[in-house]
């Protein structure tokens, strides 16, 4: 299947792009390899490869949870410009 110039043109108009005509030849010429090279990789035997999400095997990087104390709420807010309750007080964003 190939891209042809009215192709390109239409896929233009749809996006609301103001193409010359040089860019015009230059995307279909751009867009043909691309289908061109997909083709090529159409060709592969690919029966005996398992299908795949990642090419890397996934493992968890992340630590497990542990119960750790956490800092004191007075030292937490003693350097916080509004605090409330025993909470920062943020300005209210609409």
């Amino acid at each position: 299947m190939a891209i042809s110039l009215k192709d390109v043109e239409h896929v233009a108009m749809l996006a609301r792009l103001e193409l010359t005509a040089e860019e015009k030849e230059m995307y279909t010429g751009q867009l043909n390899a691309i289908l061109e090279y997909i083709g090529k990789l159409q060709e592969l035997d690919t029966s005996q490869i398992p299908p795949t999400a990642h090419v890397l095997p996934i493992h968890n990087v992340l630590r497990e949870d542990q119960v750790r104390p956490s800092m004191d709420r007075a030292e937490v807010l003693q350097n916080a410009p509004y605090e409330e309750e025993g909470q920062f007080r943020v300005p209210k964003i609409v």
